[in-house]
């Protein structure tokens, strides 16, 4: 089977293609710039094309193209299949959701879902359903050590454990037969119009369970609980108050209470599948965290050694939780952190609770710098109405200001003597500065 990712370098989208080439397909794919995830889809068989993208890589023998939910409709490698297909050749094309939901039908599927917590929970679940023996495939929307660096396992089982995005609804793609919904609030305004539509679109979601399906539900969020209500589904609640949280909070490596709840998550899954729990709480106690989520490492820049925490944070709720665990983590220590707004859009929808956020946060120093902008997801009439100069102003904290990315490094240089844990903050591209420094 030959099969062509548009966008393969996507964190989703090269899941599936390490999935296909684990099957024995022929997998190629096209991307604008090459990154760590390329590079080891390269090393694993795959023809990789980093170029704009061009008509001349699908060829009429391709069997399926599988495309990036971001790829614009006049992509000139999606209007060649269009024409490939007009002229009669045999091309199936599908989206990332649409091909993932093709495979959820073939296994036992256990979706990930919620606005906040899916990497690390889908990532928890997985290690735990392997040490009890149960070899899952897995496809998470990070990258995990115990996976050699990669965001895919394949396993021999039929079970598999995917992190199911609800942006643009991707999520209704999937039927799986255990969902866990970690949480719910206002995000991915850019697709919602607003929380009674998310609400809607995640009662429709859950819908696609069958009879003898299963919800595992954080009962501490309260439009979970009003989701919820009057549901006909089997449900297993976890929640913070119980006494097994407490019993993670002395064990757990990841700081935070959020991931408490994420790990409390992966526990009643587990115990779902009997699993005993002796197993699930060694494996949780030994959980040392994904890429970009509380990613500790240690650097030496200008003689002086110090501590970079990396963060895929970029909504307000988790910049909140990850820089409380910040402080609680580094009580004395000198916190800096340099955050990237990601997407105008959000940005802009969520300004006031950003402003909260920043203002209340008790770090030494946070440098903002300019929002990253979303291709194919950005309105010009919104690119006009915020910027990160505005939202600095909103905060009015002289500890919080603004910089421009190509300045950072050197500032950080300049003033390494007054940091002592560094947090780079954002989905984006500041992910770079790492490398950098």
């Amino acid at each position: 089977m030959k099969i062509h990712f548009i966008g393969i370098g996507g964190i989703g989208v090269s899941a599936l293609a390490q999935y296909y080439l684990s099957i024995g397909a022929e997998v190629s794919g096209s991307d604008l710039v090459s990154s760590e995830i390329t590079n080891l889809l390269k090393k694993k068989g795959a023809k990789i094309i980093i170029e704009k993208h061009n008509a001349k890589n699908i060829s009429n023998d391709t069997d399926l193209v599988i495309y990036s939910p971001a790829v614009e409709k006049n992509n000139p490698e999606l209007l060649q299949v269009k024409k490939f297909q007009v002229l009669g050749f045999k091309l199936q094309s599908l989206s990332y959701p649409e091909a993932l939901g093709e495979l959820t039908k073939e296994y036992f599927t256990i979706a990930v879902s919620g606005t906040h917590g899916k990497s690390t929970t889908t990532s928890m679940l997985s290690l735990v359903l392997i040490k009890a023996g149960i070899d899952p495939t897995v496809i998470v929307g990070t990258k995990l050590k115990e996976f050699g660096n990669s965001n895919f396992r394949k396993g021999n089982s039929k079970y598999l454990v995917i992190e199911a995005d609800e942006w643009s609804a991707s999520f209704l793609s999937y039927w799986p037969q255990i969902i866990i919904l970690t949480n719910i609030e206002r995000e991915h305004l850019d697709y919602y119009k607003d929380l009674n539509h998310i609400l809607k679109t995640f009662k429709e979601y859950i819908g696609h369970l069958p009879k003898y399906g299963l919800i595992v539900a954080n009962k501490d969020n309260e439009n979970i609980t009003k989701l919820l209500k009057n549901s006909s589904f089997k449900i297993e609640n976890y929640s913070l108050k119980q006494p097994e949280a407490k019993t993670l909070k002395k064990i757990l490596k990841v700081p935070g209470v959020h991931n408490i709840s994420n790990a409390m998550a992966a526990l009643t899954v587990a115990r779902s599948l009997n699993i005993p729990d002796k197993v699930s709480f060694k494996t949780l106690s030994e959980y040392m965290g994904a890429w970009r989520r509380f990613d500790i490492s240690r650097k030496i820049i200008n003689d002086k050694r110090i501590t970079i925490v990396n963060d895929y944070g970029h909504h307000p709720t988790e910049i909140k939780a990850t820089l409380i665990s910040a402080r609680e983590k580094y009580p004395k220590e000198k916190i800096w952190c340099v955050f990237q707004p990601h997407q105008y859009q959000r940005t802009f929808n969520l300004f006031k609770d950003f402003v909260k956020v920043f203002k209340n946060a008790s770090i030494d120093r946070i440098i903002i710098t300019d929002i990253y902008s979303v291709a194919g997801r950005e309105k010009s009439a919104i690119k006009k109405k915020v910027n990160s100069q505005k939202l600095i102003k909103a905060v009015n904290k002289p500890s919080v200001i603004y910089l421009a990315k190509k300045d950072i490094k050197n500032y950080l240089k300049k003033n390494i003597k007054e940091i002592e844990v560094l947090f780079i903050m954002g989905a984006g591209d500041i992910y770079d500065l790492n490398k950098e420094l």
